[in-house]
């Protein structure tokens, strides 16, 4: 609650006060109606496209028992998993059969994200993806090594017509492996429609190769109050509930207890899925909310569209995974969110408790395979009154806050034994504003303030005053920029999913940029500006560093004695000068080729060339080893024998040069 340190002032003047000094009362909550009405698709997640069972032939291993490693729409740290990771049993060099008559449309040859990956296109508009393979056989893997030595680079992305190479269902395009971002041999398969939305296999009927009978498995669950009047168990805090022992898999889960609920709420769920036979954690593909027996919200993963799949960060509640380690998935849509995976009505997902009211809540985790486990919870509506409870261990006041969403929290622990703690009071200038404590657990006080009033310079309690480090509100949807003597932000429409209030420093040469528990949607444009000359441009970048001494090369490019580079998380960065040139040794020769073990001390291999008697011979990376390497089915490039010379680069143009005598 607000209210002014002037006793016997009108409301009038208290809002003209207010006004005045750009501390406004934060806006009512809006009044919602009693009964959920039934849900309206923001593009409906259960129309599927038609689809014959059994159209998609099984990649590896088809008639035979499988196992997968993950699937669809599974949570990643920056994206949706995009199709079913199959085992290929520990090893690579498995075949790859491809899934229908189609055309090799796309393929690509990388040390990095999906390795190397063919694309085939089939008569009904979809695409079939294969990733981290090993090699490519037939005529497409000819013309690429053709193309690979007229550009003299391994990495490549091609692009083929419709007529140039056909194949038929179950043919062998590609032998399994372990490239590119893979953590282990497995091949990465995927099915997208013509719009690059990234759809389920599973849903158009069960493979026999992969058997689940096994339902989903709740880890926990929780409630947030979202608007500045609502509470949970009388707090203005996020409350999680953990069953103590697991429930068997597929039977009901009743907690015990009701939960004390007011105002708008969202809820917030954990749990995994298994495949038989098999112990590895898998997402769940759909979960469906109901209150009082009415749809309230629902998310499938059947279907992900590739340009939606990095909101993954905001359907997760990723400040509480990245401060508290558990992953929860929002059961509600915020309001900066398009993802195309609910289905909501008009108050997408967010409940309102009244009061004197009781909502039973009915929570079904389902996977591809129909498997299905329910969760019931009673939310009892309390309206919020003050309270205050004390606790021995704080002796000496403090104060410190935190923000959650638009509602600045103000917590100031307290040893005071009054029955209703002290005003807070916020200043901007002159201009103050005192605040009520909403309630006192623990003997500590709580207070509200929504932002969107205005940004107050500084807090105070009792004799203890701090400074509000937040100087601008950024909203998201809109171009805006950020300026101080030290660095620049430009942020883009699309560069943050909500406001933000922002948060920088400098010190020492580290420039952080807010924390790394609030994501970036799209790059947020940096420029950093040194207190001094830059020596050496040419060799200098940016880095984001850690406290534990980590240094990630991010890059940049100068103008002047500033540098401006894109990053995709908030952090803390440094300008370092990478002056030691790579190494380079060869650890391998013989029949089966060339290995040279490969190093950078600080910004990375950027390139790297192999002549062989002064003619150029392919080398294949591979960054998880840190090794190149010569192919044994390498039949263009010049025989291993005589004069060699190996150069490389790292990110800074610093170059080691090998000479050797094969």
């Amino acid at each position: 609650m607000l209210h002014t340190s002037f006793r016997g002032k009108t409301s009038l003047l208290l809002l003209t006060l207010l006004t005045t000094m750009s501390l406004r009362p934060a806006p009512m909550a809006g009044q919602e109606p009693d009964s959920l009405p039934k849900p309206t698709a923001q593009n409906d997640p259960t129309a599927r496209p038609a689809v014959a069972p059994g159209y998609f032939l099984f990649p590896i291993k088809p008639g035979k028992p499988n196992f997968l490693a993950a699937s669809m729409g599974e949570i990643r740290p920056n994206h949706f998993h995009g199709g079913l990771d199959i085992k290929t049993d520990g090893r690579t060099d498995l075949p790859v059969y491809a899934s229908a008559e189609g055309y090799i449309s796309r393929m690509k040859q990388s040390a990095f994200g999906y390795g190397n990956v063919l694309y085939i296109t089939h008569p009904n508009g979809m695409t079939t993806v294969y990733g981290h393979l090993n090699r490519f056989l037939g005529p497409v893997a000819d013309f690429l090594r053709r193309q690979q030595y007229e550009k003299q680079t391994y990495e490549l992305e091609l692009f083929f017509p419709k007529d140039q190479f056909p194949v038929k269902r179950g043919e062998v395009v590609a032998l399994s492996g372990n490239t590119g971002g893979s953590a282990g041999p497995h091949l990465h398969w995927e099915v997208r429609d013509a719009q690059d939305t990234q759809l389920n296999p599973l849903q158009w009927g069960q493979y026999a190769e992969i058997q689940d009978h096994v339902p989903p498995q709740l880890q926990a669950f929780a409630v947030e109050p979202l608007s500045i009047d609502a509470r949970v168990q009388k707090r203005f805090e996020k409350a999680t509930f953990v069953p103590k022992a697991p429930p068997a898999a597929g039977t009901t889960l009743v907690w015990p207890d009701t939960i004390s609920c007011y105002g708008t709420v969202g809820l917030l769920l954990q749990g995994f899925d298994r495949y038989d036979n098999a112990w590895n954690k898998n997402g769940l593909q759909r979960v469906e909310v109901k209150v009082n027996g009415q749809p309230l919200y629902t998310y499938s993963m059947d279907g992900v569209p590739l340009a939606e799949t990095r909101q993954i960060s905001d359907h997760i509640d990723y400040e509480w995974q990245k401060t508290n380690g558990r992953t929860l998935e929002k059961l509600f849509v915020d309001d900066g969110s398009t993802l195309s995976v609910y289905t909501t009505g008009p108050n997408k997902g967010k409940l309102r408790v009244e009061a004197g009211k009781l909502y039973s809540v009915d929570v079904r985790m389902s996977d591809s395979y129909g498997n299905t486990t329910p969760l019931q919870f009673v939310l009892r509506g309390e309206q919020p009154a003050y309270y205050k409870t004390r606790s021995a261990a704080v002796r000496r006041a403090a104060l410190r806050y935190d923000i959650t969403r638009n509602i600045l929290r103000i917590i100031t622990p307290d040893p005071d034994t009054a029955a209703q703690a002290g005003n807070v009071v916020l200043y901007k200038g002159s201009k103050r504003l005192a605040l009520k404590p909403s309630y006192t657990a623990q003997s500590e006080n709580v207070y509200l303030y929504d932002l969107r009033a205005g940004l107050p310079d500084s807090i105070r309690f009792g004799g203890i005053a701090k400074r509000f480090d937040r100087p601008a509100a950024i909203p998201a949807g809109v171009e805006q920029g950020f300026a101080t003597s030290n660095m620049n932000l430009a942020f883009a429409p699309r560069t943050l999913f909500d406001t933000l209030y922002l948060q920088t420093s400098y010190k020492e040469g580290v420039w952080t940029v807010h924390n790394q528990r609030i994501p970036l949607l799209l790059p947020l444009r940096l420029t950093l500006k040194p207190d001094g000359e830059v020596a050496d441009k040419t060799r200098s970048a940016v880095y984001m560093v850690n406290a534990r001494g980590g240094r990630i090369y991010q890059g940049g490019k100068w103008d002047g004695n500033q540098i401006t580079l894109p990053i995709k998380l908030f952090g803390s960065f440094k300008i370092l000068a990478d002056t030691i040139p790579p190494t380079a040794r060869l650890t391998r020769r013989g029949p089966g080729g060339l290995t040279f073990q490969v190093g950078d001390n600080l910004s990375g291999l950027n390139s790297y060339t192999l002549l062989i008697g002064g003619r150029f011979r392919l080398l294949r990376y591979e960054y998880k080893n840190a090794t190149l390497f010569t192919e044994s089915n390498d039949t263009i490039g010049p025989a291993l024998r005589g004069p060699a010379t190996l150069r490389i680069t790292d990110q800074a143009g610093n170059e080691k040069i090998l000479t050797l005598n094969l």
